[in-house]
């Protein structure tokens, strides 16, 4: 079977790609192990598990497993566990990874050689695995591929997704007219009503589309097919889209219009939703989910760096040296700045954890059809609780252009994908229901750089989820605020970088009840100006200086020395988001 569809049986959490420079469609026929004291055994077509080698004894083994034509070699890479820890939120710039070098060695001998490589984790048994591994190769000698049969219950999640996001009845059907998947919903017409019930458009009613012409359009391309209301036949208003792999149709998603009309962006939302559509049918149902599935793994390893660009370009066909961004979205944590604090919902919210994973896995739709309308080539996935949309080939500038032209095509590019994730944020809001907080990544001059943009994006999600009130930002947006915010993260996890004089202070508002925290931190903030500051806190300016002489007579810091000053001000804001 190819390499990819064996991954998918036996990949995470038990191993990652690490190299596949002939990509993921190798032949893998069978399974050995080699030990590094026996002469290597590998053959063409085989998976060749390497038992206890590390460094230099792993890189000749794996020169030697490639010259004898081995599909793949899998070994074991030390945890990603950081070398020490990192300030929390500082990203992976302060990420130091053990057995880093070790893992750089084997990728570049692996890519060089030309066979692919799999990071095998340290907990894994090799027996296990072997084991695991040739159970995956007799299963696929002895059964045939399946039929498509019915479609996958992502299309129905698609469908309900669809419903919110158009305001309709939504019923998805492929080439033959059959019901694939449908929305829920009242107020079904005559033609809705007996689709769904007989899983397939009636016939009389197929004839009158097809007299229309509604079909050869549908057939025709990417075209949003508007069909009047007939209520002599119990037709209502409707909306519909082919579904297309290249030229060839695959199906059609139709919308039955409600009480309600259909939503202003509905046809944009439509557009993509056929986009998406199409991901599910292009092949058999099996084929389908493994090819989803899999460049949803090999789209996650890439934000992570722990694999190469050039090992997704078989799976995934974008240029992986044109510049590229990431944009990241998380269901605002309850009672986060900008929230509205934690409200019944919010609560119930706590005691419902498949209520928030349903919601994000409605997010991960929302968020793919809102993409998939903007750029064909965009990707979506859900890593750890966050969902992430990379955007490759965002900069259009002609080849032979000024550097200041390519300059300005990205920057069009980045603002046009802040305009996307402002309005799938707002769509999440008013469609699902939920608060979503968005983060553009900055452009990227390739894909192999794409972790970076990935890291940004989460940098200001953190930013967002801990000290600002916002839905949306980018990081020259917000850089002095992320800064700022993982700063004080910092010291929050850093006992020993606090000043007790700080805490002093901070105690004693909490025995006394008085407020020589907050009164300080509004006197720093506006630059000692008295005045200012007591008008904001709606206190006497003189109630305001002697709160300031208090603060320095309990915890005897002088703020006439700006360091002190300047430190003070830091710890303030951290106590005051504690």
């Amino acid at each position: 079977m190819p390499l990819r569809r064996l991954l998918l049986a036996v990949g995470d959490p038990l191993v990652d790609v690490l190299a596949a420079p002939a990509g993921l469609d190798v032949r893998v026929d069978n399974v050995v192990i080699v030990d590094p004291e026996d002469e290597a055994e590998a053959f063409a077509g085989d998976l060749v598990l390497l038992i206890g080698a590390r460094g230099s004894a792993a890189r000749h083994l794996v020169r030697a497993a490639a010259r004898r034509g081995a599909a793949a070699v899998a070994v074991k890479v030390h945890s990603d566990e950081p070398a020490y820890p990192p300030p929390q939120g500082w990203g992976a710039a302060a990420k130091v990874r053990r057995g880093g070098d070790e893992v750089a060695l084997l990728r570049s001998e692996a890519s060089d050689a030309g066979v692919a490589l799999l990071g095998v984790r340290p907990e894994v048994r090799w027996d296990q695995l072997q084991s695991l591994c040739r159970s995956v190769l007799d299963d696929a000698r002895l059964t045939a591929e399946a039929d498509l049969g019915e479609s996958a219950g992502d299309l129905y999640s698609l469908a309900q997704t669809i419903s919110a996001l158009t305001g309709g009845l939504v019923t998805i059907e492929d080439a033959a007219s059959r019901v694939l998947a449908h929305s829920s919903g009242e107020e079904a017409d005559e033609l809705r009503r007996l689709s769904v019930l007989g899983r397939r458009g009636p016939e009389q009613y197929l004839a009158l589309l097809r007299e229309w012409g509604v079909f050869s359009r549908l057939r025709a391309g990417e075209e949003v097919v508007r069909i009047d209301e007939h209520p002599q036949l119990g037709i209502r208003r409707r909306l519909a889209v082919g579904i297309h792999a290249g030229t060839q149709p695959l199906g059609t998603i139709w919308v039955q219009e409600g009480s309600e009309p259909f939503a202003e962006d509905a046809e944009e939302a439509l557009l993509g939703a056929a986009r998406m559509a199409a991901l599910h049918l292009v092949r058999h149902r099996t084929e389908a989910t493994v090819g989803l599935r899999l460049r949803d793994d090999l789209l996650a390893s890439l934000l992570e760096g722990s694999i190469e660009a050039a090992a997704l370009a078989d799976t995934i066909e974008v240029d992986a040296d044109r510049p590229a961004l990431v944009a990241a979205f998380a269901l605002s944590p309850a009672g986060a700045p900008g929230t509205g604090g934690r409200g019944e919902s919010a609560r119930a919210e706590d005691t419902d954890r498949s209520g928030r994973e349903l919601n994000r896995r409605r997010l991960v739709d929302l968020i793919t059809v809102h993409t998939a309308a903007y750029r064909r080539t965009s990707l979506v996935t859900l890593v750890g609780g966050r969902i992430y949309v990379l955007m490759p080939d965002i900069s259009r500038a002609g080849s032979g252009g000024a550097d200041s032209t390519a300059e300005s095509a990205r920057s069009s590019a980045e603002s046009a994908v802040l305009a996307l994730t402002r309005k799938t944020v707002e769509a999440a809001r008013a469609t699902l229901g939920v608060t979503v907080q968005g983060a553009v990544g900055s452009p990227v001059d390739s894909l192999a750089a794409i972790p970076d943009s990935r890291a940004e994006a989460d940098r200001i999600l953190d930013a967002m989820g801990r000290d600002l009130a916002m839905d949306v930002a980018t990081m020259s947006d917000v850089r002095t605020h992320v800064l700022i915010s993982e700063t004080l993260a910092y010291l929050r996890g850093t006992p020993a970088l606090r000043d007790p004089r700080v805490s002093a202070l901070a105690e004693h508002d909490a025995a006394q009840g008085s407020d020589l925290v907050t009164s300080l931190l509004a006197y720093l903030e506006d630059f000692g100006d008295v005045r200012t500051a007591a008008s904001r806190l709606h206190i006497h300016p003189n109630t305001l200086r002697y709160r300031v002489r208090r603060a320095e007579s309990v915890s005897g810091i002088d703020l006439s020395d700006p360091t002190q000053r300047l430190f003070t001000h830091l710890q303030l804001l951290m106590e005051r988001g504690t």
